[in-house]
């Protein structure tokens, strides 16, 4: 059997399709911004900063004046008790731009509790947006996989919105598409370093079945570019065995009827089902990448932000 299986649902939305209005509504449950300082690489201004030198709004420290140094920075108070001249110092700010990798391949048009896989990734992608440009960020988003299109990070709210009217767009479009366009994830993840911004963060939201074995060395280039975190989505049956009985499925082939009486049978099931996540948790794990599993009936906020949060921290060290 296949894993790119439905389980039958009637297509409701927040079910087995996006509900863009519930996108919007994650915004009250955005996570709080944190200020924090990180060594960042990129061009833009913005309201973060940075614990790099150079002009900028807050003054951070004096140090002896070199040759080349701008003269309008001299710390004539520091110059005038030392005897020595002395030049100030800045902190430069920057702007963060967060990226969401949205897995759009037909195995995430999968569910048995509570909502599809796609669904619980548009919804995890929409508290990572809500929750970036809360602190003052950029946001956009690349879908792989049946669709390969993207929009470009913006801030504010406007930002969140555009990237979330992407999302129900893609997976509308994915729910007609044809079966078989697939895209390996180190392709995707070529892409995806193309368009990011070089020290800023990328979520991949994916169930994993899309994992080759060049998946691991495009995630280690990625990570030479960005902070780079993977949220792994799972329906309940690639971790749990299901209850005993007669269960079916509607595949690309035709609807098939599985007799799961059997713990055999059961046991097989899941393990099918997982291939997907274990590939993908391998692959983070050869590359160092942070990754966190997200159940389909589990809310994103309390899955993601202790990751989140983790970045943070190590931002911050």
């Amino acid at each position: 059997m296949s894993a790119s299986v439905d389980h039958i649902t009637e297509p409701t939305l927040g079910i087995a399709r996006v509900d863009l209005s519930e996108l919007i509504a994650l915004r009250a449950r955005a996570g709080k911004p944190v200020a924090h300082a990180a060594n960042i690489r990129t061009p833009l201004a913005g309201g973060h900063v940075s614990a790099l030198r150079g002009r900028g709004m807050d003054y951070a420290e004096s140090r002896i004046y070199q040759a080349g140094d701008d003269s309008r920075n001299i710390d004539w108070r520091r110059t005038a008790r030392s005897g020595k001249w002395h030049t100030k110092l800045f902190q430069a700010e920057r702007e963060h731009s967060l990226l969401l990798l949205i897995d759009t391949h037909a195995t995430m048009r999968f569910g048995t509790r509570t909502r599809f896989k796609s669904v619980a990734a548009a919804r995890a992608a929409a508290w990572l947006a809500w929750t970036c440009v809360r602190g003052g960020d950029r946001v956009g988003a690349m879908a792989f996989g049946s669709q390969r299109v993207a929009v470009d990070p913006q801030p504010g709210t406007r930002g969140a919105l555009g990237v979330l009217g992407a999302v129900a767009r893609w997976d509308e479009q994915t729910s007609s598409a044809r079966e078989g366009n697939a895209e390996p994830l180190s392709v995707a993840l070529a892409r995806a370093q193309r368009m990011a911004i070089s020290g800023n963060q990328v979520w991949l939201l994916s169930d994993g079945w899309c994992t080759d074995a060049s998946a691991a060395h495009a995630l280690v280039r990625l990570k030479r570019h960005a902070d780079v975190r993977v949220a792994i989505v799972v329906d309940a049956l690639e971790h749990v065995l299901a209850p005993a009985g007669d269960y079916v499925f509607d595949a690309p082939s035709g609807r098939h009827r599985v007799d799961l009486s059997t713990a055999g049978a059961r046991v097989q099931l899941r393990d099918q089902l997982a291939r997907g996540c274990r590939a993908l948790a391998k692959a983070c794990d050869e590359a160092s990448v942070p990754w966190v599993i997200l159940a389909t009936g589990e809310e994103p906020d309390l899955r993601l932000a202790p990751l989140l949060r983790r970045r943070i921290l190590e931002r911050r060290r």
